[in-house]
């Protein structure tokens, strides 16, 4: 796992669903127990080792290129530069390393028009910050089992998932996302990607290729934030506790649907609920009212404080957002939906991480940062 300052926050996974409801997952084999031998597996699941690792340091390969941070808790866009230039750099692995740094403290970077990023690239860029911030060998891209190539407008890559409104549209019609009239909170599009998985995202990178004449913004929430606004003695509690995640919404998806879920060559097979994630079950150990309460209160902390959210507006066709899934949360708008305002299509490539622990040594973001100002 590449320990970055964020590192110091929370689980060696940088997430708050790890400082605060350290991730445990249930697994749902298939119960044909087949798998195919190619496409090899996405990860494996790898025996966790609990240990501290400290944050890894800037190189300042950066430091030359412009940007700017777009809220002083999260996000950072830089101006004018070229990503596809940085994967054939001589000092490649070094600018992709410091991004991946840059990611993790940030929470969430974007870069505009990157018109020269393909598919093959984006998928080579988002496994190469997982790499050289160091996940383990075993983990790979992730296989979304709903949004694939098995769907009408799902491309022809299973590694990468077409994030497609005319699709979704057709797949979820049922969720209240897509039910604009009289909606009152849109609270349920909060999450982070794939969190049911054994081992979760580290890094998502997200390039959309349609906009809609406008909407469609995307916004992004700093869970180390979230965590750093909680009181010591509640901290202390939360600590302690782990939760379950599943997503049962795609296998009803595929019921409605007429489709199968994809369970093979995803690092385990498995099907999954939308919650703060939309991903997240019970916390373990709590009663139904304890666990309900203690979700609707971090989902709460979320929406109620907008200065720990950063709002992205997608203005050309290949810009992208390349976000850390273990310490951010993000959601979609779907204003534009029912309008007459275009549809919205991007493609979205997934890493996996190493899966997840409690690193009792970590400390909040704020104490980090302090900390390594004084060196």
């Amino acid at each position: 796992m590449a320990p970055s300052i964020a590192e110091t926050v929370s689980t060696t996974s940088d997430q708050i669903h790890e400082k605060l409801v350290q991730l445990s997952v249930a697994e749902v084999k298939d119960s044909n127990g087949t798998h195919k031998e190619e496409p090899a597996p996405a990860v494996q699941d790898p025996v966790s080792e609990i240990q501290h690792k400290e944050p890894l340091k800037l190189s300042g390969a950066l430091d030359h290129f412009e940007s700017f941070d777009v809220t002083p808790i999260i996000g950072r866009e830089f101006v004018g530069v070229n990503l596809a230039k940085w994967l054939r750099a001589p000092n490649s692995d070094e600018l992709i390393r410091d991004l991946a740094i840059t990611i993790s403290q940030r929470g969430v970077v974007f870069f505009r028009k990157q018109d020269d990023i393909t598919n093959h690239l984006q998928k080579e860029l988002v496994q190469r910050l997982g790499e050289l911030s160091g996940k383990p060998s075993t983990s790979k891209l992730h296989i979304h089992p709903v949004s694939n190539s098995g769907r009408e407008l799902g491309g022809k890559d299973d590694e990468i998932s077409v994030i497609s409104s005319e699709q979704a549209k057709k797949i979820y019609k049922d969720r209240l996302l897509f039910q604009t009239e009289k909606k009152q909170s849109g609270k349920e599009g909060w999450h982070s990607d794939i969190t049911f998985e054994p081992v979760p995202s580290d890094y998502a990178l997200l390039r959309l290729t349609q906009l809609p004449k406008t909407g469609g913004d995307t916004l992004w929430a700093s869970g180390y934030e979230v965590y750093d606004r909680i009181s010591a003695p509640v901290q202390k509690f939360l600590e302690g506790l782990t939760a379950t995640y599943a997503q049962p919404k795609f296998n009803e998806a595929a019921a409605k649907n007429g489709f199968k879920i994809y369970t093979e060559a995803r690092g385990a097979p498995e099907n999954s609920i939308f919650a703060l994630g939309h991903h997240v079950q019970h916390i373990n150990g709590l009663t139904e009212g304890e666990s309900k309460g203690l979700l609707d209160w971090f989902l709460r902390l979320v929406v109620d404080n907008h200065d720990l959210q950063v709002r992205h507006r997608w203005q050309n066709p290949n810009d992208l957002a390349i976000w850390d899934n273990r310490s951010v949360y993000h959601a979609a708008t779907p204003d534009y939906i029912g309008l007459d305002l275009g549809e919205r299509t991007g493609q979205r490539a997934v890493s996996l991480g190493e899966k997840p622990y409690f690193d009792p040594k970590s400390t909040g973001r704020r104490e980090a940062l302090a900390k390594a100002k004084e060196v």
